[in-house]
């Protein structure tokens, strides 16, 4: 018998209030959503006992702060099976929901993938765990199954989500630079705060994100993973960095529940930092409604 999600035993959000006020039709570009354990069981690569998170005490937060689109992630404790994602976004009016989906690749049907087009499906993730340490090999393993998941991507007009370790994303630039289809990167792409926007990584997904293409959007999401300083002070020269360089490739989601920092990380505490990275609210109007209505195909 699966175990009960644990529950939240405290709010980080507590006596905070949102620094601005959502522009309309602004998205949550990254979150997700969990349903009760013994209906939906989780996969075999578990790394986190998560919090019960259901869509309803999620909207009562998205709402608070004027989100009115949503992006469903599928996340790595339930592997392939998206039905927990799926239950949660028949509760909403489908021109308001999007999502990003995990598959085998090897199993997925024409007709399957037409049904989740029709549902609201517009990426596949590509989802390596943040803490992962380097592997030699790992790379060069992971290119037949993203040539895979491009090529349906690509029939699809779909994008292809890219969670890695940062060691990750510079070992998988060479491929990055010539994929044929519009990609993401969350978390920044997870290069270590400590180490500064200078850090030759970076850099290299700097040139990456602004070489022309537009196809790379960085999604400005889990700081916590990545930030070693109070407030996250750190991550902020990394945000006015690509702020600088490609305003109109950037997303912002909550990455709610804030997986593993469930306790110690607030939606409203970081949603008020992309005020201070971005306090022009023409940029903030880019970021929260104009690309992620591009990307994901909002009308």
């Amino acid at each position: 018998m699966a175990a009960p999600n644990p529950p939240y035993t405290h709010d980080p959000d507590a006596g905070l209030e949102p620094a601005f006020t959502a522009p309309p039709q602004a998205c949550d570009a990254h979150f997700h959503v969990f349903g009760p354990a013994g209906r939906y069981p989780y996969g075999s690569d578990l790394r986190y006992a998560p919090p019960q998170a259901p869509l309803s005490d999620y909207l009562k937060l998205a709402r608070r702060l004027g989100f009115e689109r949503f992006v469903f992630v599928q996340p790595s404790a339930y592997g392939f099976d998206n039905s927990c994602m799926f239950d949660a976004m028949d509760e909403l009016d489908p021109a308001v929901r999007r999502a990003i989906v995990d598959l085998d690749e090897t199993k997925a049907t024409d007709a399957q993938l037409a049904d989740w087009h029709g549902r609201g499906v517009r990426g596949i993730r590509v989802n390596i765990s943040p803490v992962r340490q380097p592997e030699a090999g790992l790379a060069q393993s992971m290119l037949p199954r993203i040539a895979r998941l491009a090529a349906i991507c690509r029939e699809l007009g779909w994008h292809l989500d890219f969670l890695t370790p940062a060691w990750l994303v510079s070992e998988l630039m060479p491929m990055l630079r010539e994929l044929p289809i519009a990609f993401t990167v969350a978390h920044f792409g997870l290069f270590p705060a400590k180490n500064g926007v200078k850090q030759p990584g970076f850099q290299e997904f700097l040139k990456l994100v602004n070489d022309g293409s537009k196809r790379c959007h960085v999604k400005l999401t889990g700081i916590y993973r990545f930030s070693q300083a109070p407030g996250f002070a750190d991550v902020t020269p990394f945000a006015r960095a690509l702020i600088e360089t490609v305003p109109d490739q950037l997303i912002w989601g909550s990455d709610y529940p804030h997986l593993s920092f469930h306790d110690k990380v607030g939606t409203i505490g970081l949603y008020n930092k992309l005020a201070e990275w971005a306090p022009d609210a023409a940029t903030r109007q880019g970021i929260l409604v104009d690309n992620p209505a591009r990307l994901f195909g909002f009308a």
